[in-house]
C-alpha cells in the first residue's frame, strides 16, 4: 500500500507530506481546488512523462516522492533484484526529480534509475483510473491475464506455457539438426576425401614437436660428425703422437749411457712424455668414439623431414595447426557418422516433437475450454454490477476467440461493451465515454477484487455525472474494492465520500499566492465537508443532517460487511 506522499514546489504545492492509510481513503474539494495535482504528482513519481510546467513557478525543482510497503510475495522485489537494486528496505520509495528546464531524474529506494523502470515498477504498485485513463483495461493484451486470474487459470497458464517452451525448444533443435544435416550433405564428398587423406596421413597428437626435435638433432649431428671427422684428420696428419714417441726412445737412450743420479731428470722426462702420450691416445681414441657415436642413417634426415612436411602442408592444407589434425580428424569422423545415423535421429526428434506438440494442444484445448467457461461467467458477473451504476442498457462480454499456438495457449481474449441496445460490440476504448469508462472499470474491479495483487489503485471521478443511487452503488462498490486493497477516489459524490475510512478535504488559501493544501478532517470537519457537497455554497442546518445520516448509514453498512 501507498504508505506516504511528499510533495514539494509542483504547481500550486509548496510542500506537503501525507501519510496514507490503508482501505478507502476520499479526497474532496471544490472545483479547480487541486485534486488532479496530487494525481499528476503520483503520476510523475511512477514514471510518467517528464512534463517542466508541473515544476512550481519560481521553483528550480520539483519533487516527489512516493513510499510503498508490499507483501514480501510481491512481484515488485523480484523485479528491484533482476534490475540489480537493493531489496533490504521493507519499503519501495520512488522518487522523482522534475527540472525547471525539462529534465528529470528518477531514483528507487534512493538509487539511481531509468525512466523506463521507475515506470515499471510503478505499474507494479499502482493502478489510475480516471477520465481519460484506465490503465490496464485498456490494453487488451492484459485481458487474458485478468481473465486468467477471474477464474483461478494461472496454474492452468503456466503449465500451457511451460509446454509451448519446451515445443519451441525441441522444434529448434530440430530446425539447427536440419541445418547441419544440410551443411553435411553439402560437404559430404568433401568430408569423406579429407577423411581418407588423414586416415593416410594418420597424424598423432604431438607428433609434430618430436619430429622437429628429432630434425634439429639429425642436422645438428651431420655437422659435429663432420667437425669431428676434420679433427682426427688434424690428429693423423700432423704426427705428434710419434714425435712424441720418437722424442720418449731417444731421451730413454740417454738415460741408460748416465749414472742413476744424473739421469733422474731424463727418467721424470720420460714418465712425462708418456703420460702425454697416453692422454693424447685417450684423447684421440674420445674423438673416435664421438665421431662412431655420430654415425647415422643418412636416409633418417629425408624420412623425419618428409613427415614433418607433410603433416605441416595438411595443417596448412585443412587450416588447422599441425597438433590438432588428429582432433580434426575424429571431428570429421564423427560427422560423416552423424550424417549416416542422421536419418534415425532427426526421425526421433520429430517423434518427440510430435508427442510434445500434441500434450501442448492438450493443454492448451482444455485451458480455452476453462477459459470460454469462465468468460460467461465474468460477462454475467460484470453484467450484474452495470445496472446499480446506470449502465443497464449496456451489455459486457469476455470474448474468447481463437488465435495463432504461443505461450499463451490458443485463446484471444478481449472485453467488449455496447452501451447503447442494437450497437455492435467494441473495445472499451472505442465505445465508452469517459465516465461510462470509469464505471465499467469500477464493475470489472468489483468483480476482480483482490485478484490482482495492486498495491494502490485511484480512481479519479468515477462518479462523474451521476449521482443518488447511482452515487451510492459507486461508493458501495468502492468500499467492496477496498476490503482487499488500497483504494484512493477523487469524488464530488458525497455519497461516495461518506464511504471513506479516512477522508482528505484540498483547498487553496494564501493571500498573495493562492497554494493547494491536503488535510485531513476530524469527524465534525467531515460532516461540514459533506454538507457542503450536498447543499452547495451555503451549508444549512438540513444539510448537517443529512450528512450525519449519510456518514451514519455508511459505517452501519461497512460494519455488517466486516462482520
Amino acid at each position: 500500500m501507498l504508505c506516504d506522499l511528499a510533495i514539494q514546489d509542483i504547481v500550486l504545492i509548496d510542500r506537503l507530506h501525507l501519510h496514507v492509510g490503508g482501505g478507502l481513503t476520499a479526497l474532496t474539494g471544490e472545483t479547480g481546488a487541486g485534486k488532479s495535482i496530487l494525481l499528476d504528482s503520483l503520476s510523475l513519481a511512477t514514471g510518467a512523462k517528464a512534463d517542466k510546467g508541473l515544476v512550481r513557478h519560481g521553483a528550480e525543482k520539483g519533487i516527489v516522492a512516493a513510499t510503498f510497503d508490499a507483501d514480501a510475495d510481491h512481484p515488485v522485489w523480484a523485479l528491484l533484484e533482476n534490475n540489480g537494486l537493493s531489496t533490504e528496505d521493507d519499503t519501495v520509495t520512488l522518487r522523482r526529480i522534475q527540472m525547471a528546464d525539462g529534465k528529470s531524474r528518477a531514483f528507487i529506494n534512493d538509487q539511481a534509475c531509468s525512466i523506463a523502470l521507475l515506470r515499471e515498477v510503478g505499474e507494479a504498485l499502482i493502478e489510475i483510473h480516471g477520465q481519460h485513463q484506465s490503465l490496464g483495461f485498456l490494453n487488451a493484451a492484459v485481458h487474458r491475464d485478468l481473465l486468467d486470474q477471474f477464474a483461478d487459470l494461472t496454474d492452468d497458464s503456466a503449465a500451457v506455457a511451460r509446454a509451448w517452451s519446451f515445443v519451441q525448444a525441441l522444434e529448434e533443435d530440430a530446425a539447427q539438426q536440419a541445418r547441419d544435416r544440410d551443411q553435411a550433405l553439402r560437404e559430404a564428398d568433401y568430408l569423406r576425401h579429407v577423411s581418407e587423406e588423414l586416415a593416410r596421413l594418420n597424424p598423432v597428437a604431438g607428433e609434430e614437436e618430436e619430429l622437429a626435435e628429432r630434425r634439429a638433432v639429425l642436422m645438428a649431428a651431420e655437422k659435429v660428425a663432420g667437425d669431428l671427422r676434420d679433427a682426427l684428420d688434424v690428429l693423423e696428419d700432423d704426427g705428434s703422437g710419434r714425435r712424441l714417441s720418437t722424442a720418449a726412445a731417444q731421451i730413454e737412450r740417454a738415460a741408460s749411457r748416465l749414472p742413476d743420479a744424473d739421469a733422474a731428470p731424463l727418467t721424470e722426462a720420460v714418465a712425462r712424455l708418456d703420460a702425454a702420450m697416453e692422454e693424447f691416445a685417450g684423447a684421440r681414441a674420445a674423438v673416435v668414439a664421438a665421431a662412431d657415436a655420430f654415425v647415422q642413417n643418412p636416409e633418417e634426415l629425408n624420412v623425419v623431414e618428409e613427415r614433418l612436411f607433410a603433416l605441416r602442408a595438411a595443417g596448412r592444407k585443412f587450416s588447422r595447426l599441425p597438433d590438432r589434425l588428429a582432433s580434426y580428424r575424429e571431428e570429421v569422423e564423427a560427422a560423416l557418422e552423424k550424417l549416416d545415423r542422421g536419418d534415425a535421429d532427426f526421425a526421433a526428434l520429430n517423434k518427440k516433437i510430435g508427442e510434445a506438440r500434441a500434450q501442448f494442444d492438450k493443454l492448451a484445448t482444455a485451458l480455452s475450454a476453462k477459459r470460454t467457461k469462465a468468460a460467461k461467467s465474468l460477462s454475467a458477473a460484470v453484467k450484474k454490477e452495470l445496472a446499480p451504476l446506470k449502465l443497464g442498457h449496456a451489455v459486457f462480454k469476455a470474448d474468447v476467440s481463437e488465435t495463432e499456438p504461443g505461450a499463451h495457449g490458443v485463446d484471444k481474449v478481449r472485453f467488449l461493451i455496447s452501451t447503447n441496445p442494437g450497437t455492435p460490440l467494441g473495445p472499451l476504448s472505442a465505445i465508452a465515454s469517459g465516465g461510462e469508462l470509469s464505471r465499467f472499470v469500477l464493475a470489472l474491479k468489483a468483480v476482480l477484487v483482490a485478484k490482482e495483487g495492486r498495491t494502490v489503485i485511484i480512481f479519479d471521478e468515477v462518479d462523474s455525472g451521476v449521482g443518488g443511487a447511482v452515487a451510492d452503488a459507486v461508493g458501495e462498490r468502492l468500499a467492496r474494492i477496498a476490503e482487499g486493497s488500497q483504494v484512493l477516489v477523487v469524488t464530488h459524490s458525497p455519497q461516495v465520500a461518506a464511504r471513506g475510512q479516512a477522508h482528505w478535504k484540498v483547498e487553496k488559501s494564501g493571500k498573495k499566492a493562492l497554494l493547494t493544501a491536503v488535510r485531513p478532517l476530524k469527524q465534525d470537519e467531515r460532516i461540514e465537508e459533506i454538507a457542503r457537497m450536498l447543499s452547495g455554497a451555503e451549508v444549512t442546518d438540513e444539510a448537517r443532517a443529512a450528512a450525519r445520516k449519510l456518514l451514519a448509514s455508511a459505517h452501519t453498512e461497512a460494519d455488517r460487511s466486516a462482520a
